[in-house]
């Protein structure tokens, strides 16, 4: 549906959404800051990179354990009460990290962590859907998503060169400070009484949603294995490995907020093919740079390739479950998305590791490459099955 000049202009007026943004940038902004270093540091202290990965993956399984529940407690305590807890637990339980980097304390702390991130994630998705009308979904889900990219293109190299020019301190003291003062703005937030799906019985079509989730799944898998080995595989050069993040990060900027154009524009889910070609295109070079001498400009072309693609992936698939779901179940439907995201990135994390464990880094990024262009069209042809099954019926 094309959109009229003046809403495109109106977008940042809504009422809200900046300060959306803004909130969403610091909440992340933590978060990114410490998702590199804390598995560096479980490999520096000696751990094996299954284990370093199982951190992320730790913080993951929280998260998804903790977005099954927040639609129901977004229905209770409203949008802005569930942001507030998520900083909070987001943010302040690292400075636990200050006191032991051991493998256990390093795993509890981040499954505090990932409960925190789980209400965050779910919450300010539902709240820009909640914000905005139909026709600018697409390019406000894209500008929320420039903020949190925004915040991981500074957070990702910040905390690892701070750490390799100082030490794990600061990062850890950063890294709590930052959820916490999110906090401000969650009180700006405009109240929402209670998500339209506090109404809603029936379930979400899942031919329709199902490519979407699988391709968001997929992609954040390749996406937590990237970014929990790379430092590694490159730790004699960490902060190059904070530079080609930082990449990645600003070109999923650009992806997010392209994809999310289209969408509106030239009708949702036409973004998602192209989106998924970047992605796989960014993991097969970086599987060539892993297995030759990583030269620089090699590893920026497969940063901004798979960057691109995953902010693209992010935003389609996005709308395409919030379409499906429609306007009564926004709250679900973030949920289902954020637990594709999440889960796929902490499972990514621990079995790309393991994959790099017992082949070496060239195949982390190859395995990932064909996950990426298999994954998502055997969803489709399912779809495809489940929808002559329903219209056959």
């Amino acid at each position: 549906m094309p959109v009229a000049v003046g809403e495109r202009r109106g977008l940042l007026r809504t009422r809200g959404l900046p300060t959306a943004m803004v909130m969403g940038a610091a909440a992340f902004g933590g978060w990114a800051v410490l998702l590199p270093v804390v598995p560096l540091i479980v490999s520096l202290s000696g751990g094996s990179d299954t284990l370093a990965g199982s951190v992320t993956a730790v913080f993951m399984a929280a998260t998804v354990a903790t977005q099954l529940g927040v639609p129901r407690l977004l229905r209770r305590w409203g949008h802005r009460w569930v942001l507030a807890a998520g900083c909070m637990l987001l943010g302040p339980p690292s400075l636990l990290l200050l006191l032991s980097t051991e493998a256990i304390p390093v795993l509890a702390v981040s499954a505090v962590r990932g409960s925190g991130f789980g209400m965050l994630t779910v919450a300010s998705s539902a709240l820009v859907a909640e914000l905005v009308p139909r026709q600018m979904l697409g390019r406000a889900t894209g500008a929320q998503g420039i903020a949190v990219a925004a915040a991981q293109m500074v957070g990702l190299p910040a905390g690892l060169a701070i750490m390799q020019h100082w030490s794990a301190t600061p990062v850890f003291v950063i890294g709590a400070l930052i959820p916490a003062l999110a906090v401000v703005a969650v009180t700006r937030l405009p109240a929402i009484d209670a998500p339209a799906d506090r109404a809603s019985r029936g379930r979400i079509p899942l031919a329709a949603v199902l490519t979407p989730w699988l391709s968001i799944a997929i992609v954040a898998a390749a996406f937590g294995g990237l970014s929990s080995l790379l430092p590694i595989a490159i730790s004699e050069r960490a902060s190059l490995a904070g530079v080609i993040l930082a990449v990645s990060s600003g070109a999923t900027l650009f992806g997010r907020y392209a994809a999310g154009s289209f969408s509106d524009r030239l009708g949702v889910g036409r973004a998602l093919i192209p989106a998924l070609t970047f992605v796989c295109l960014g993991l097969v070079l970086f599987a060539v740079a892993a297995a030759t001498a990583a030269p620089v400009p090699l590893l920026v072309c497969a940063a901004l390739a798979f960057g691109f693609g995953f902010g693209a992936v992010q935003n389609e698939s996005l709308v395409m479950i919030f379409t499906a779901a429609g306007p009564t179940r926004f709250g679900s439907a973030s949920a289902g998305w954020n637990i594709g995201f999440d889960a796929g990135t902490g499972f990514g994390s621990l079995a790309l590791g393991a994959v790099a464990s017992a082949a070496g880094y060239s195949w982390v990024f190859g395995v990932a490459a064909t996950a990426v262009a298999v994954v998502p069209a055997a969803g489709m042809l399912v779809g495809r099955a489940l929808r002559r099954r329903s219209a056959a019926g």
